[in-house]
């Protein structure tokens, strides 16, 4: 059952890799954004992307990685953990722009 649970969660990350790439690809355009607002939103989106592709490649890494490696190991975990609490704190930034950006034009 335990490794029931780790191929879906294995499944899970590869398929979120796919969505971040092409997350990525939809928010890269060329033509400058209109306002400083749209601009940061998008940079958050971005941010919130990059990260979490980080997470997917270092979790990916930790699966391919020796356990005789143990610092090599460590140092990936720290990433893992790192980037999947800049995801969240990006995340987390958007509603809360959007927030303070309403709260100034009232």
């Amino acid at each position: 059952m335990h490794s029931m649970n780790l191929m879906c969660h294995e499944f899970v990350v590869a398929v979120s890799f796919v969505a971040c790439v092409a997350g990525l690809l939809l928010l890269w355009d060329r033509k400058q954004p209109k306002d400083n607002l749209e601009e940061t939103e998008k940079i958050l989106f971005r941010m919130s992307f990059s990260y979490w592709l980080v997470y997917c490649c270092a979790f990916g890494l930790e699966k391919l990685i020796l356990p005789d490696w143990e610092t090599v190991l460590m140092s990936v975990k720290m990433t893992i953990a790192l980037s999947y609490f800049l995801t969240f704190s990006c995340v987390l930034s958007l509603p809360l722009h959007k927030f303070s950006v309403r709260q100034v034009e009232e």
